[in-house]
């Protein structure tokens, strides 16, 4: 089957069985390979992507939903303020990047940022209950995404609210 989306602000058309994952189509066909396949079960948010506006386990996604829908990945995330906000955030707090979980890890923490750039450990919590992340104390995160919540304030209104 034909299936048209947009992806990172591109139009694309790929054909795939109806069997296929949107994780698979990403990596194999689109060369989008900042997702990872983990689980295959939507656990531990290696495969995230931005799907029409939330952040989902491309590997829940039979490659028909795609149709239509727009998905953004971290590479094409990596490309705007926000991410040079959270990246900035980590690096000031130590949080690690071992590739495998960024995904997750960065897409999570936009998601949390866009909802409050001051979030609290209940935020946190909340938000990364379906993102493992073994490369980086719990703590740690949290704190980086405190860091970037701070850097965009700055980047926003000048200040610090």
């Amino acid at each position: 089957m034909t299936i048209r989306f947009i992806l990172n602000g591109e139009d694309v058309e790929v054909n795939a069985g109806a069997n296929r994952r949107l994780i698979n189509i990403l990596r194999e066909q689109l060369v989008c390979t900042a997702a990872k396949c983990g689980c295959l079960s939507g656990h531990c948010g290696a495969c995230s992507v931005v799907f029409n506006g939330a952040v989902t386990p491309s590997c829940l996604i039979p490659a028909f939903r795609a149709h239509g829908s727009e998905v953004v990945t971290l590479e094409g995330f990596s490309q705007t303020e926000e991410f040079q906000d959270i990246a900035g955030g980590f690096a000031k707090t130590g949080v690690e990047n071992c590739g495998y979980c960024d995904a997750g890890k960065i897409l999570g923490t936009e998601l949390l940022l866009e909802q409050n750039l001051q979030p609290s450990k209940k935020d946190f919590s909340a938000a990364f209950r379906s993102i493992r992340c073994r490369c980086t104390d719990a703590e740690c995160l949290y704190q980086g995404i405190l860091a970037a919540g701070e850097l965009r304030q700055r980047r926003m209104y000048g200040r610090t609210i």
